[in-house]
């Protein structure tokens, strides 16, 4: 039995994975946290096989409690499942210590397959994905910009408003108009189309992202 803990800040997302993964031989779903805080104590209660991981979660993101995650549960693998396309944000979350990355496009088939893969000790990355991290060009436009800066071009081009954001990430509107004029800036951006353009053509988001 693979037994799943669920992290994602969406509780409408976790009710779906869990529905799916119940349906499945072989997958339970042992747990649910709607922040990396929460993540770090249920792993450490229900010590999970597998965990999946999204990293747009408020106040501490994804990339770093997998250290955590890893200090108190170190039997479980960590399969992120994320709407974030670029190539840097892939080889961030398996620097960091992931066993697999799927973005949240990928189909249930695929995401099942993931989870047996990875569980049995391999490692997983999208195909897509694995072909961008090969690719010579990768996202050097986004070298740029920090990592809370990635996160907020990211839910700009997924249409948040800068209050939406500042809820999300629990920040607030203040620091992410800052956040957002430092990002124009270092783009040369001067619209949102603009943004969103960019986020299209350097894999920050794909056409079918959540």
């Amino acid at each position: 039995m693979i037994r799943v803990l669920l992290v994602d800040d969406h509780e409408l997302l976790r009710a779906g994975l869990r529905s799916r993964l119940e349906r499945e031989r072989g997958i339970a779903v042992v747990g649910e946290a709607d922040s990396a805080e929460r993540a770090v104590v249920v792993a450490r209660g229900v010590q999970p096989d597998l965990i999946l991981l999204d990293l747009l979660l408020p106040r501490k993101n994804g990339y770093e409690v997998i250290p955590e995650l890893a200090d108190v549960a170190p039997q479980a693998k960590v399969l992120v499942v994320s709407s974030q396309a670029a190539p840097s944000s892939v080889r961030r979350a398996l620097s960091a210590g992931a066993a697999g990355y799927l973005p949240k496009r990928s189909s249930d088939r695929e995401l099942v397959a993931a989870i047996r893969l990875v569980a049995g000790g391999g490692g997983y990355v999208e195909p897509d994905l694995g072909a961008k991290l090969v690719s010579p060009n990768g996202s050097p436009a986004l070298e740029p910009l920090s990592e809370r800066e990635r996160d907020i071009v990211h839910l700009l081009a997924l249409g948040y408003t800068n209050q939406e954001i500042a809820k999300k990430l629990f920040i607030s509107v203040r620091t992410v108009d800052t956040h957002r004029a430092h990002i124009m800036r270092k783009l040369r951006l001067e619209t949102r189309a603009e943004l969103v353009m960019f986020a299209l053509a350097n894999g920050v988001i794909g056409p079918s992202a959540d």
